[in-house]
């Protein structure tokens, strides 16, 4: 491992450090107005939510490492209060790259985008149309980090109004990842997009007690074959199978009984586990009950 301690690092150099170990990282497209209602738009990854009731998202914006100076968002944010959140979807990631650039105070990023302006609701600054989904936010607090070049600016938002595109919204009233094609921001110029076999769900309820990882028996622990993806879903189910358990999986699995009079029924017995594992974790009963069978 290299370890560095902060202090030794140049801040662009801890910069990208930080960055690569923490991500991918949603993207904030922020869209304010300053006080003579000139509009602004400027993207930001240090974002997230981290509220529902009240709702809250935070997002910072840093003061540039390079000369030190703060940005036109936190100043138009310093003077009115108000932003509005919008989700940077795949079809509009290039156009969110120009918003990047750091024009002079004036310039309209909606125009050198070329994304459209919409009013929002309750608040002043505008929606970008071609965006998703959207948050319209009245700033509650902002928390300065630090005077020097690098030191975020925490800006507190309240989320006063959503808005979500019937398009992406599935029969359940949730918002489908592989409809809103999410982008997400890594280290220097790297992106990645939130879509198809990279999205994947992990169905483990936080209510419900498992055996965990101490319950399972030595040999499925240093197993070669099981991954420690595979040893944490095995970890993760309510109860040790009995031997009832085993003998209905033996019926579903008439292979597992020819492969307990071989020399190597464990591998063999762990191999047909995984990939069942590996192909369908709504299966993971029946590949707990095999795993335990070589036992």
């Amino acid at each position: 491992m290299l370890s560095f301690e902060p202090k030794d690092l140049e801040t662009k150099d801890l910069h990208q450090f930080l960055l690569g170990i923490v991500s991918p990282r949603p993207i904030a497209f922020v869209s304010t107005i300053d006080e003579n209602g000139e509009a602004n738009l400027a993207p930001y990854s240090f974002f997230n939510a981290f509220s529902s009731n009240p709702p809250i998202v935070v997002f910072s914006s840093n003061r540039r490492v390079a000369n030190n100076t703060t940005k036109d968002t936190l100043a138009n944010i310093k003077a009115t209060g108000e932003c509005v959140i919008n989700a940077v979807s795949y079809d509009i990631v290039r156009q969110m790259a120009v918003a990047s650039v750091e024009f002079p105070k004036g310039i309209n990023e909606f125009e050198k985008t070329g994304l459209t302006p919409v009013a929002s609701d309750i608040i002043k600054p505008f929606r970008v149309k071609e965006s998703l989904a959207a948050l319209e936010c009245k700033v509650a607090d902002i928390i300065t980090l630090g005077e020097k070049g690098g030191a975020g600016h925490l800006i507190i938002c309240n989320v006063v109004k959503l808005h979500v595109s019937e398009t992406v919204v599935d029969d359940r009233n949730r918002i489908d990842p592989n409809k809103i094609d999410l982008m997400g921001r890594l280290g220097r110029a790297y992106y990645v997009r939130v879509k198809g076999d990279q999205v994947f769900p992990i169905v483990q309820s936080v209510t419900d007690m498992v055996i965990g990882y101490d319950q399972l028996p030595d040999a499925i622990k240093h197993s070669n074959i099981f991954t420690g993806n595979n040893i944490g879903q095995l970890a993760g189910i309510d109860r040790i199978p009995t031997s009832a358990d085993l003998d209905a999986v033996k019926e579903k699995y008439p292979e597992a009984t020819n492969m307990l009079q071989k020399e190597n029924a464990r591998e063999q017995l762990h191999s047909l586990a995984k990939s069942i594992l590996d192909t369908n974790d709504k299966n993971r009963w029946d590949a707990a009950c095999l795993a335990w069978m070589a036992e």
